[in-house]
């Protein structure tokens, strides 16, 4: 090999040692920045119903009065939806208004509230106009409720066959005081369309008891409302326990009225009476109430 090869081949092998990392250098690794993972929160937004907003709502009447008189569960056992065209039979101060109202308005539903007449005393009429004015003008809360009478004179409580349900609520003594109680249910049959549902919440007398023909202590033998009912055409549809109060022995010294929410300490008409124990009808709560619901058949024997 001559000197200039030996040269060059040491040369070559300088360059190639020169290109070659050391065998213990560090190897340099690119930084990868960590992926950050960012939760963003999803708000969840849950609907309420229409009767979570009917109850909840600052127009209630004396909710506390829920535990005695279930409304969420009273309207579900009679089926009433927030569609559907509902009459009320005299609905008095209107407790039941309060919910029925803002239910049916936001189903797109309507109620017809069938009250007193107002020709027939001065109670009556101050009785509707305060009920006006505390519904009727508030149509952004109960929607647009329409007024109609039912009383012994009137043509009916809703045009015929225009209703889904009618309800009534511890009326039906009242009706028996001015002997006009088959007319209020044959009025109901009349306002209801085949397969509607008549509901009746009423002071439950027990089958036992003597049942005064005017209804006077406010109580109410469930087969007599059932008798009614039947005579006007209804079907009994079944009964709840939802309303029972059994520590109500409907035996007070003035009728359903010694219980709360009226706690009558003297005959009515009479100035309340210091000396009167009402304490212990407190301790009963309101009264023991039978629950019925009757269907208008599909069909009826004339047709």
């Amino acid at each position: 090999m001559t000197l200039k090869n030996i040269v060059l081949s040491g040369a070559a092998v300088f360059a190639l040692m020169a290109c070659e990392p050391e065998a213990n250098a560090p190897v340099k690794e690119e930084a990868v920045a960590p992926v950050e993972t960012v939760e963003t929160p999803t708000e969840v937004v849950v609907e309420k119903s229409p009767m979570e907003v009917a109850l909840a709502g600052d127009w209630r009447i004396s909710p506390e009065r829920d535990v005695w008189r279930h409304p969420a569960e009273t309207l579900e056992f009679f089926g009433v939806e927030p569609s559907d065209t509902v009459v009320e039979i005299w609905p008095g101060g209107g407790w039941y208004t309060a919910v029925l109202g803002p239910y049916l308005k936001a189903g797109g539903g309507k109620l017809i509230a069938a009250s007193f007449d107002p020709a027939s005393s001065d109670y009556a009429k101050a009785g509707i106009e305060k009920y006006t004015a505390a519904f009727l003008s508030k149509p952004e809360v109960y929607g647009d409720i329409e007024l109609t009478v039912a009383s012994k004179d009137s043509d009916g409580i809703a045009p015929e066959g225009s209703a889904d349900v009618v309800l009534t609520f511890r009326n039906v003594h009242n009706w028996m005081s001015n002997s006009y109680a088959d007319k209020m249910f044959k009025d109901a049959y009349k306002a209801l369309k085949p397969g509607g549902v008549l509901g009746v919440v009423e002071h439950r007398l027990p089958s036992a008891g003597e049942q005064d023909p005017t209804g006077s202590s406010g109580y109410v033998k469930e087969a007599l409302v059932r008798q009614f009912a039947e005579e006007a055409g209804f079907e009994f549809a079944g009964s709840s326990e939802i309303n029972a109060n059994p520590a109500d022995t409907a035996d007070h010294p003035f009728g359903v009225w010694t219980l709360p929410p009226v706690s009558r300490s003297a005959p009515r008409g009479e100035e309340a009476s210091p000396d009167f124990d009402s304490a212990k009808y407190a301790a009963i709560g309101e009264s023991d109430r039978m629950t019925l619901k009757f269907i208008k058949p599909e069909t009826t024997a004339q047709e």
